[in-house]
């Protein structure tokens, strides 16, 4: 395998194949009614005699016509008899003393052009001139040497088959493929055959019915397209007006996850100051406890609280006791002195300066 090499594909027939193989999948009582049924006449030269067979569908019919040269309505009343026969292809089949035909060995470069390069060199692989002859070149399905390619060169004297061709005409056969014996053409696969018959010798075909042909052909194409396609542009449509509404959708969404982010902000910051508040004792509450707790003959003349430290300055007769009244108290713990005791002169009571920490509000069992 050489991977270097360019690969020859071919779209014509590859879609020749496809439609075979369709045509294959089609069953046998519906391809009547979408292929209309089209046999073929082969014409034989025997002498002054033309033999004509009709083969469809594998069974052979032989038709009688008169003499080479002479002129009879037997073809048009077969056909008026027979409508297979008039859509029949027609095809002359030359026998081995009316055409030859000789393997060549051409380089490969020559492929794109057969006819050209045989007919420059026809001279030197037969004793004919190009002028004396009509030829065709048929590629041969073998293996091939590197740079080479094996040709079936196949020819036949113009003035023999032009007065073959003058005969069927004269019989209103309308000529359209010739062959050789030797080589015959597989009639299932007419595109690939060769043909020996030049295109001045053979029918003209109207544009017409070929134009509607195609014609027909491109719309159906087309309306199978659009079928096909337009279900699927509709849902990209479709799909895009979703994804448009989706990008607007999470825009809002966007928008309101940050409001909810924000939101959760707030509850969080009132829950903590909610929290705080509720652990911290009010003022009033621990103004009311010293109130309660601090005997008549006890005053304060400082009380400042912060961070959970509450600092009272006062006078008392015995200023150590304070400190077991506080303590006693659930709302006060670790009372301590925050400077030593003195005693006033003139009064003669103990001034003090007492530190304590209020208790968690949570802790706290109303008395």
């Amino acid at each position: 395998m050489n991977l270097n090499s360019a690969i020859d594909f071919n779209f014509k027939q590859f879609f020749r194949w496809w439609k075979r193989e369709l045509a294959f999948l089609v069953p046998e009582k519906i391809k009547p009614l979408v292929n209309d049924p089209q046999g073929f006449i082969i014409i034989r030269p025997e002498g002054r005699q033309l033999l004509l067979t009709y083969l469809h569908d594998g069974q052979s019919e032989a038709l009688e016509l008169p003499e080479r040269g002479t002129r009879d309505l037997t073809f048009q009343h077969l056909c008026e008899k027979d409508e297979r026969i008039a859509k029949a292809k027609i095809i002359l089949r030359l026998a081995g003393h009316n055409a030859i035909q000789k393997e060549l060995g051409l380089p490969a470069a020559a492929k794109e052009s057969l006819n050209q390069v045989v007919a420059y060199e026809l001279d030197r692989y037969t004793p004919f001139k190009a002028e004396q002859v009509y030829f065709a070149v048929k590629p041969l399905d073998v293996v091939n040497e590197p740079g080479q390619i094996r040709v079936l060169l196949i020819l036949t004297p113009r003035e023999m088959l032009d007065g073959l061709c003058k005969d069927i005409k004269a019989l209103g056969l309308p000529l359209g493929f010739v062959d050789y014996d030797g080589s015959p053409n597989n009639l299932d696969d007419l595109d690939y055959s060769y043909n020996l018959l030049p295109e001045k010798l053979r029918p003209k075909t109207a544009q017409l019915p070929r134009l509607i042909h195609w014609t027909l052909v491109t719309l159906t194409s087309l309306l199978l397209m659009t079928v096909i396609v337009t279900p699927v542009w509709l849902e990209y449509q479709t799909v895009n007006e979703l994804q448009v509404k989706a990008d607007a959708l999470e825009k809002d969404v966007k928008k309101v996850k940050a409001l909810q982010s924000e939101i959760d902000a707030v509850i969080d910051e009132t829950r903590q100051l909610l929290k705080e508040k509720s652990t911290t004792p009010e003022v009033i509450e621990m103004l009311n406890t010293l109130s309660s707790l601090i005997k008549d003959d006890t005053w304060l003349s400082y009380a400042q609280y912060s961070d959970g430290h509450l600092q009272i300055q006062g006078e008392s007769p015995e200023a150590s006791a304070l400190i077991a009244v506080l303590e006693a108290s659930k709302l006060f713990v670790n009372a301590r002195f925050a400077s030593p005791v003195t005693q006033d002169s003139i009064s003669k009571l103990e001034r003090f300066q007492i530190t304590v920490d209020v208790a968690k509000a949570e802790g706290i069992v109303s008395e």
